[in-house]
């Protein structure tokens, strides 16, 4: 498997990260939202950057029958899958690049990533890969973000020039905050038919935090630190901004938001 940059570049490595995801996603919520009933006895299911595996063993809780494979870049994140997973044969996990992936073509009758895109210097690539390794007939689902960190009102001026120099750059690692609109357009250049899109709210504070999301969006700025000291000129500078930012979200009188798109479409 292709082991490249992509883990390097990834703000979020840490080791507790797989923790920071598992507190913050409802996985029985989501697959049974977006993936059950696409799932038929005896499919073979492939999660795109599957990172601790959380979502993917509720998938195959949904039938005995159904087959799982996840593939991650980062070895930590397969290791942890490999760890919370012993024992259910029908779970496998890879290490490996979503862009070039040493799967068989029309292999897998569901493919799905979740949250992946907005991190890859090929999105483009990627999606024909989940495309091409997808059997005829078989489902293509992707969901990812637009508008990560940047929608706020009213503006803080310190916060919201510092958040966009991060995230300029972050680009040159392939980092785009606005993925989620652009995934239409890459299912359709991938040739998959039938598309379906959705749209929904995804961060949505209007007024002060609740103290369980402050929780998250703290050890989220924690992990990340490393890199925005990088990008933002020192330790010193990183944690001023961090604070600013949680500061700005205790607040009674801000709206901060972001949507999350969800595209699915049939391969030919």
């Amino acid at each position: 498997m292709s082991k490249g940059a992509a883990t390097a570049d990834y703000i979020m490595e840490d080791p507790r990260e797989a923790m920071r995801l598992e507190v913050k996603v409802d996985a029985h919520g989501w697959v049974q939202k977006y993936l059950a009933h696409r799932v038929r006895e005896g499919a073979e299911v492939l999660s795109v950057g599957c990172g601790p595996g959380v979502i993917l063993r509720e998938v195959a809780a949904l039938n005995a029958s159904v087959r799982a494979t996840g593939i991650d870049i980062s070895a930590d994140r397969v290791r942890e899958a490999k760890e919370r997973n012993r024992g259910i044969p029908r779970m496998d996990f890879v290490r490996g690049d979503a862009q070039v992936m040493e799967f068989s073509a029309d292999g897998f009758d569901l493919v799905y990533s979740r949250m992946l895109m907005e991190y890859l210097k090929d999105k483009e690539g990627a999606v024909r890969e989940m495309v091409r390794v997808c059997k005829p007939g078989g489902t293509v689902l992707l969901q990812d973000l637009d508008g990560q960190l940047l929608w706020h009102y009213p503006e803080d001026p310190l916060v919201q020039s510092s958040t966009e120099k991060v995230v300029a750059a972050l680009g040159k690692t392939g980092f785009d905050p606005f993925v989620g609109r652009k995934l239409f357009s890459f299912a359709q250049k991938a040739g998959l038919k039938g598309i379906d899109v959705q749209v929904e709210a995804y961060h949505l504070i209007a007024g002060e935090v609740a103290p369980d999301i402050l929780k998250q969006w703290e050890l989220k700025l924690e992990i990340a630190r490393p890199q925005l000291a990088r990008l933002l000129g020192g330790e010193s500078e990183a944690r001023e901004q961090s604070k600013r930012f949680l500061e700005y979200l205790c607040r009674p009188d801000t709206l901060t938001y972001s949507t999350v798109f969800t595209v699915t479409g049939e391969k030919p």
